[in-house]
């Protein structure tokens, strides 16, 4: 499993970020056209979450082949993998949380499905001219980069979890940064708009359920389409 990926900068266009997409590609697609998205130029990362609750779960492996398309892996990713790979999962809760989809594939296809949801890195770095920007699904269990890094890299299980799981940051009201960063942003935890404690951004604004996408370019840290529905 890949833990950890350093992106290259782009120099020719645009980087967005996205927060969880639940299965709702058509939704961002459309999102994206609302801004102009130019996937010859631009690129666009997921803080995971890509699949369940959706119509169109199905579509993640369409998306994950683009070249412009790049995500993390999320906690619902990590469920399917668990499923697949013969850890410990209650099946009644997965299904609740929108797995139904996944659960009742033949298991040839839940196995293509997970392979490419184990490529997915747990976190992400992206170089921009103002600093370095953080990608990982939902909080970091470190006050610096560099120690998350680590952690991932020797494949501590405690680390992944909290990256993929954690709830603290919001529940706490934790304003304090993750050092080696410009910003992090992160999804998982469902907000009315985007958040910002810290240097952390909380970018799943319920673009899946009632809410809308927020787009955020990467370089300028602006929501581009605050109040898309």
């Amino acid at each position: 499993m890949l833990r950890f990926k350093s992106m290259t900068a782009n120099t020719a266009g645009r980087d967005m970020a996205v927060g969880d997409i639940h299965g709702h590609f058509q939704r961002l697609q459309a999102a994206l056209e609302l801004i102009a998205f130019d996937p010859s130029v631009d690129r666009l990362f997921s803080v995971g979450d890509l699949v369940d609750r959706g119509p169109a779960s199905a579509d993640v492996l369409h998306w994950l082949a683009q070249p412009w398309f790049h995500a993390v892996q999320g906690n619902h990713e990590a469920l399917a993998i668990t499923h697949v790979r013969g850890g410990q999962l209650d099946l009644d809760m997965y299904r609740a949380a929108g797995g139904s989809w996944f659960l009742d594939l033949a298991p040839s296809e839940q196995l293509d499905l997970v392979e490419h949801f184990e490529a997915l890195p747990i976190a992400m770095q992206i170089p921009t001219p103002l600093g370095l920007i953080g990608l990982l699904h939902a909080d970091s269990p470190f006050p610096d980069w560099q120690q998350l890094r680590a952690g991932l890299e020797v494949g501590d299980q405690n680390v992944q979890e909290v990256c993929q799981w954690s709830r603290r940051r919001l529940k706490t009201h934790d304003a304090r940064p993750v050092e080696g960063l410009r910003a992090l942003l992160v999804g998982h935890t469902p907000v009315p708009e985007h958040r910002v404690l810290g240097n952390v951004w909380h970018l799943d604004t319920g673009g899946w359920s009632n809410g809308f996408f927020s787009l955020l370019d990467i370089a300028t840290l602006k929501i581009a389409t605050p109040t898309f529905r």
